[in-house]
């Protein structure tokens, strides 16, 4: 049985947003670097000016006796010739001088230091090996800690994009399993009964019917199987491109039942839509239809016989606020986090009876996400709820159907 309702939107119906968790984001600090570094700097400056106090003392009036011999002996200067040329030439530039010897000590200094200064080279050195190596630890001086911290973040960010590649290529090798033994098993039924409805010409009518339904049925199944194996492929190379518009998503839902009628009424289940009158959003109707068609399918699979579906639509604080609930097995908590993820599929058996292959979610979250919107699921007590939550265009009356 199937029904609608569109009526006002007086009543409140759950729903939640995915908290989106912000990526770390490490401040590069060099504070403490930057005050060692000065507070070096300032030393060697310092130990240059002692260098050169030490020095002045105790060459203190031997430095101008000798210069005066020097021009005496070396250049054949008189002695007042001499004098005046070094009182002339270095005495009354004795500050330049300073200056220069200060310098060059300082230089000297800066020199035999710069071993001190390289260990921070050798250090960041060690830490990006260490970022190629993942048993070594990243250690930096405590002034490189920030460095220290952004190549940790870095090692992690790489080890987790690994292992998600690395998850991503097993569910894929799963999935071809699973599907290589899914489509084994309808093709044997397939050509099984039509072999026997070929070899025995003389059966009866109705055993005819009863064998062609069933070759029918695992037919059907083949093909959903096989467009399984497409899905994958169209998912891991196309790239979501959005036709947006004005959409009613209220006149998508209501049309949602009879797509679903044949496989609600075998197992005697019944949909609910209710939903505010012309909820209007700016999307892509074809994708957004999707959407729904891969919530609803999974709702219907996993859904217990003889129960309601309910779909519920409403406008709130700028959101078109959509709820699917279904009856069924409890989710497992551990479990839920993963129901968008690609090729995911919550149980082997059911869902080799239901054909899936770990997509239709995965993909909902990727058009849902693309229209800047959320998508989310809280399932205990057993009802599972899907929300879906996107940008609202405009908000129309209310009216009530039944």
């Amino acid at each position: 049985m199937i029904q609608w309702i569109i009526r006002n939107g007086s009543e409140r119906y759950g729903g939640w947003g995915i908290k989106l968790k912000s990526k770390t984001h490490i401040q590069m600090n060099y504070a403490k670097l930057r005050m060692k570094v000065f507070i070096r700097m300032l030393i060697l400056i310092i130990l240059a000016i002692i260098a050169v106090d030490i020095l002045y003392l105790l060459v203190r009036g031997r430095l101008g006796e000798g210069g005066v011999l020097l021009l005496q002996h070396v250049f054949g200067y008189e002695y007042s010739d001499a004098l005046s040329i070094y009182e002339s030439t270095f005495r009354d530039h004795w500050e330049i001088i300073m200056l220069i010897a200060i310098s060059a000590f300082f230089l000297i200094f800066f020199y035999f230091s710069l071993s001190w200064f390289t260990k921070y080279f050798n250090e960041v050195n060690a830490g990006i090996d260490a970022l190629i190596k993942d048993e070594a630890d990243i250690t930096l001086s405590p002034e490189m800690s920030s460095l220290e911290q952004k190549l940790i973040f870095v090692k992690q960010t790489l080890k987790k994009r690994e292992l998600e590649v690395q998850v991503a290529e097993q569910n894929k090798r799963d999935l071809v399993m699973y599907l290589a033994h899914d489509i084994k098993t309808p093709l044997t039924s397939v050509i099984g009964y039509l072999s026997l409805l070929n070899e025995a010409s003389d059966m009866p009518k109705e055993q005819q019917e009863k064998y062609m339904k069933i070759t029918l049925e695992k037919a059907y199944h083949l093909e959903r199987l096989i467009h399984d194996f497409f899905e994958v492929e169209r998912y891991n190379q196309q790239t979501l491109q959005l036709n947006k518009q004005n959409v009613d998503i209220t006149y998508m839902l209501i049309q949602m039942p009879d797509e679903f009628y044949p496989s609600l009424t075998t197992a005697g289940k019944k949909m609910v839509i209710d939903a505010e009158d012309t909820i209007t959003v700016y999307g892509d109707a074809d994708k957004l239809a999707r959407v729904f068609n891969n919530i609803l399918k999974n709702a219907v699979a996993y859904s217990d016989d003889n129960s309601t579906i309910e779909v519920a639509a409403k406008a709130h604080e700028g959101m078109a606020n959509i709820t699917f609930t279904n009856t069924g097995q409890t989710i497992p908590p551990d479990k839920q986090n993963s129901i968008f993820d690609k090729f995911y599929r919550l149980d082997d058996a059911r869902s080799t009876n239901t054909g899936g292959a770990g997509l239709g979610l995965a993909i909902a979250k990727e058009i849902i996400m693309g229209h800047e919107g959320q998508i989310g699921m809280q399932s205990e007590n057993g009802k599972t709820v899907f929300s879906v939550k996107i940008p609202l265009t405009s908000h129309g009356g209310h009216l009530m159907h039944s």
